[in-house]
């Protein structure tokens, strides 16, 4: 081990003054590579996890246990013909799945895996987090209006309204995370988590977010639903109205671009909602150590939430969707802002 460290330390002198930006890369592949595995074996997974409540076997041909199943699918993706509609606007139509993609990936940037292990550090970790999120409604929208197709279309308009509705409730949400943690910090909002009186007491997961903010916990967690487009509020896709929606006149690797992306922000939700919420790489007993394995543990758990719930709910209606996102998270989280504050005034305060 002595000698690997003394090896390790003779390195960044070999890179003189560009060492900070080879290890910043160093660090951005080590976060994108076991994030396009995961995002890989989710599909497989996905598929042998809906297989079981369906009682079918799954995709299980491809390699040992079906294990080789996903690099089949990329490698068709990739080979696939790229069609061009003739009347599309070529530079938007490409742009708009390359941008999808690049804002699932960007947004990884903030999230901290466990304590110092983070590759942006910042005291906005929050708003940083909520404005790269954002941008991903562009790409649905560049490709709908790109395709020049009324399909297209119809399914970008969709895809946005429901996004920006449920962005108002999940930002709501967060406010009451932020008025208890007093930091916009990521990390810290973990840190803060790790305290209190069940904390002391050897309870640790009685003192994260999840129950004096539960219903704070709910609606964050059904609006990354939403936010992500999956059952059962996928209506931006619909075989027998808009088809595939904004991704109808896509093949090969711009339908496989939209495709990584749907699945990063899958793990992304999780992740964010193991943060926000269930105590990010904190362990759930004191005599267990903290580590990046509990923080993996969640989010594993959040996808397989994401998988239970596209296998048991039926679909929603559109005015069904748009009326839960408006008419009852924005209030309720509204209403559970004052809540908290008056909570955080009163004698019985839990947060100091």
């Amino acid at each position: 081990m002595d000698a690997l460290l003394n090896l390790l330390q003779q390195v960044p002198p070999l890179f003189g003054p560009l060492w900070p930006l080879v290890w910043v890369l160093l660090k951005i592949f080590g976060i994108i590579v076991p994030l396009l595995v995961l995002v890989a074996y989710t599909t497989m997974g996905e598929r042998r996890v809906m297989g079981a409540m369906h009682l079918r076997i799954g995709p299980n041909r491809v390699g040992p246990w079906g294990l080789l199943q996903p690099f089949a699918d990329g490698i068709k993706l990739i080979i696939k013909e790229v069609i061009t509609p003739s009347r599309a606007d070529r530079s938007l139509y490409f742009l708009g799945p390359a941008l999808a993609f690049a804002v699932a990936l960007v947004s990884w940037a903030v999230v901290p895996f466990a304590d110092g292990w983070v590759l942006a550090d910042i005291d906005a970790g929050i708003l940083a987090f909520l404005a790269i999120t954002s941008f991903g409604v562009y790409g649905v929208i560049i490709a709908g209006w790109a395709s020049n197709s009324k399909y297209p279309f119809l399914g970008a308009m969709r895809a946005a309204a429901q996004m920006v509705s449920y962005e108002v409730a999940m930002g709501l949400a967060l406010i009451c995370v932020v008025m208890v943690t007093n930091s916009l910090n990521l990390s810290e909002v973990v840190r803060v988590q790790q305290k209190g009186m069940f904390a002391s007491m050897g309870l640790n997961f009685l003192s994260w977010n999840w129950l004096p903010l539960l219903p704070m916990f709910v609606v964050y967690l059904i609006s990354g639903l939403a936010e992500t487009n999956r059952a059962p509020f996928d209506v931006v896709e619909g075989e027998s109205e808009i088809v595939a929606g904004h991704m109808m006149e896509y093949s090969g690797m711009g339908f496989a671009l939209f495709f990584l992306a749907e699945y990063a922000n899958m793990a992304l939700v999780s992740a964010m909602t193991a943060i926000f919420f269930l105590g990010g790489w904190s362990s759930p007993v004191a005599f267990l150590p903290d580590g990046f394995g509990w923080l993996a543990l969640k989010i594993l758990f959040g996808l397989f939430f994401f998988i239970w719930v596209r296998s048991t709910f039926p679909r929603y209606r559109y005015d069904q969707i748009m009326r839960l996102g408006w008419k009852v998270f924005v209030p309720l989280c509204l209403v559970w802002i004052l809540v908290i504050g008056i909570w955080m005034m009163s004698p019985f305060t839990i947060w100091k």
